[in-house]
């Protein structure tokens, strides 16, 4: 316990807190923190992911579809689950309930995946191959399903918004590059629940209408392009949308490959490792970036999204996994519990900012989550060996 603490849960949030702390005193400026993400979400993490998985094997999926199936409905119930729970609980909107379960109901195993998994039980197959599966459910299906069920509540929230006096701000929208015309005027209503483009959320942040977060929008336009005809796609179109970026492209094209047993060349392996190498740090440091541009406070339901993000899922995860018969590879069920108690994935921040929905509430479950995650990683590697002594 004492050799994983010091070893790899230190280095982890010494790199966090150096980022936090960078982003405190502007050592990055926006665009510099944009071009982080990008690089751990379009360049390094795919690359990550897609040399770890071919390195797989039929064989190897078919003796672990176990767990390929708890990971699937896994993580799709209990995004769903954490849906239902806010509406009930909490009374919120669809499109409000929807941003929660981006948020409480995914983890952010693209940012911190390899950083956590990889130092503690090594970087061979069997731990890409969770991280690998793990990150096309929530690339390229809670969100997807999260986006469609934020279109629908659209239809409401617009209904609603147009029998309310919300406060209509004229806005100047930033020119394109290859722009020669006039900077283009608007006219925005701020309410709750009216969504917004990307260039006038960041019109209305600078502003000083939309101060919650800044968080850079990397993630945002890898989940929904820009635009805001994004809004009334449907399901399937946003499923195509999601499949087509590179962090959901890459372990798929990946995992097609292995199934039909097609081998990448030994040779190629480096070129894709070089870079791969560089996701952890980079996407440990981004992590903590994005943590310093978010003002949040502390409530019942920031509360209750970190127990059920840090401390529930897993705990349910964990359940089906022995009850499934998988206590005879305790090593597996611990590397798809730590998988899934992972802080919240950052696109559900970003895009509640993007929305004007949920943001005070998103930003304090983030934040929340990300700081206590430091304590119930050590909780998890903690009970696990002693669950697997006693099944």
């Amino acid at each position: 316990m004492e050799k994983i603490l010091i070893d790899d849960i230190v280095p982890i949030l010494v790199i966090m807190i150096l980022g936090y702390l960078c982003g405190k005193f502007s050592f990055f400026d926006d665009d510099q923190r944009q071009g982080l993400n990008k690089l751990v979400l379009n360049i390094a993490l795919p690359a990550a992911l897609f040399i770890s998985i071919v390195s797989a094997t039929r064989e190897m999926f078919a003796k672990d579809i176990v767990l390929t199936l708890i990971a699937f409905f896994g993580v799709t119930g209990l995004f769903l689950l954490s849906y239902f729970l806010d509406r009930i609980m909490f009374h919120r909107t669809k499109q409000e309930a929807a941003i929660c379960a981006m948020i409480a109901g995914s983890p952010t195993i693209g940012f911190l995946g390899f950083a956590v998994l990889d130092p503690i039980y090594g970087n061979d197959a069997n731990t890409n191959l969770v991280i690998g599966i793990v990150s096309i459910v929530v690339n390229a299906v809670t969100i997807p399903i999260g986006l469609a069920l934020i279109n629908k509540g659209q239809a409401e929230a617009r209904a609603k918004a147009s029998k309310t006096d919300g406060e209509k701000v004229k806005i100047k929208l930033p020119q394109k590059s290859d722009e020669v015309a006039p900077v283009k005027e608007k006219e925005v209503t701020v309410a709750d629940g009216i969504p917004v483009t990307d260039a006038e959320a960041k019109a209305l942040r600078e502003k000083g209408i939309i101060r919650e977060i800044d968080l850079v929008r990397a993630e945002a336009h890898n989940h929904l392009g820009n635009g805001e005809k994004k809004t009334s796609n449907s399901t399937m179109s946003a499923i195509i949308n999601a499949i087509k970026k590179p962090v959901a492209a890459a372990p798929l094209l990946a995992f097609v490959l292995v199934l039909l047993g097609i081998k990448i060349p030994a040779s190629f392996a480096p070129s894709f490792d070089l870079i791969a190498k560089a996701n952890s740090g980079v996407a440990v440091l981004a992590a903590g970036l994005s943590l310093s541009t978010v003002k949040f406070s502390i409530d019942k339901e920031s509360l209750w999204n970190t127990f059920y993000r840090l401390l529930l899922t897993p705990a349910i995860i964990v359940l089906v996994a022995y009850l499934c018969g998988m206590g005879s590879d305790p090593t597996k069920i611990s590397m798809l519990c730590l998988a899934n108690a992972l802080p919240p994935a950052f696109s559900g921040i970003i895009i509640s900012s993007r929305y004007n929905i949920y943001v005070r509430e998103g930003a304090s479950s983030v934040a929340i989550s990300t700081v206590a995650f430091a304590a119930t990683c050590i909780f998890w590697i903690w009970l696990l060996p002693i669950l697997a002594a006693h099944f």
